[in-house]
């Protein structure tokens, strides 16, 4: 208990700072050094940790596909190419022991993670106020913390049983209410003391969107975990988990709200 509260301490104040006031060059590397720790953490998860060369590689090319966004490198389609080519070259060269499961992991880790990690600098290429930067964490969280609190006071009826048995239906209503509250929450704040006129409609939608999506980020992860018998991606944030445990969601809504937010007005 005390090393979450430590955690919580140490992290909230910390994610607002480079959310908020660090320069745009410190929270790309921040989002470059979660993106190899993911990485990290999903191909030990796969059993590759033994593959050091592969590993090594995954773990630098996420770290650098979040830098090429940051500095708007246009052959990153092309090097996407090149390293799915070194990883089966890799495979290849180790004669069948690198698992297909690991070479997944690997273009997972090298493309899917830092992409989405990558999506924070994209929502802010929009030319929104930075505040907006924190929307793929709060309705993250705020789905969760919703899910959660409905779940346990009314949960019934079980939503994914073989992959999370404590998630609920009512549960995953109360993440929908969770984020609803959340939206209307930012949007007040943005337009009474920053001056936005945010329509609470369209950031309503937006945020029940969003939960569906963070659900489902956090029952895949959730997935992946059950089939390889771990509790925890990592340690990192001590009894909290690692970065997939704790960003499972973020992984999935950061994008698409890349994709929602010129639509909110």
């Amino acid at each position: 208990m005390k090393s979450r509260v430590f955690v919580a301490a140490v992290g909230v104040p910390l994610i607002f700072w480079v959310v908020l006031w660090a320069p745009m060059g410190v929270f790309a590397a921040f989002l470059a050094a979660l993106s190899a720790i993911a990485a990290w953490e999903l191909l030990t998860c796969v059993g590759a940790g033994r593959h050091r060369a592969l590993c090594a590689a995954s773990v630098l090319c996420a770290a650098f596909s979040v830098a090429f966004v940051y500095f708007n490198a246009y052959i990153y389609g092309e090097l996407v190419v090149v390293y799915a080519m070194g990883v089966f070259a890799y495979a290849v060269c180790r004669g069948g022991a690198v698992k297909f499961q690991q070479i997944m992991a690997a273009m997972f880790a090298m493309v899917v993670i830092p992409y989405a990690f990558g999506s924070f600098l994209r929502l802010y290429a929009l030319g929104l106020h930075r505040a907006f930067l924190l929307l793929p964490l709060l309705f993250s969280f705020a789905s969760d913390t919703g899910a959660f609190f409905v779940g346990r006071a009314l949960g019934k009826h079980k939503l994914a049983p073989r992959v999370s048995p404590h998630k609920t239906v009512e549960g995953a209503v109360g993440g929908l209410l969770g984020n609803a509250a959340g939206a209307v929450i930012f949007a007040l704040v943005m337009n009474c003391a920053v001056g936005y006129s945010i329509s609470y409609g369209g950031i309503i939608l937006a945020g029940v969107v969003c939960s569906v999506v963070a659900q489902l980020g956090d029952l895949s992860f959730s997935l992946i975990k059950r089939e390889f018998g771990i509790k925890d991606y990592g340690r990192i944030f001590l009894e909290h988990g690692g970065v997939l445990d704790r960003f499972d969601s973020v992984l999935f809504v950061a994008p698409v709200l890349g994709i929602v937010m010129p639509l909110v007005g």
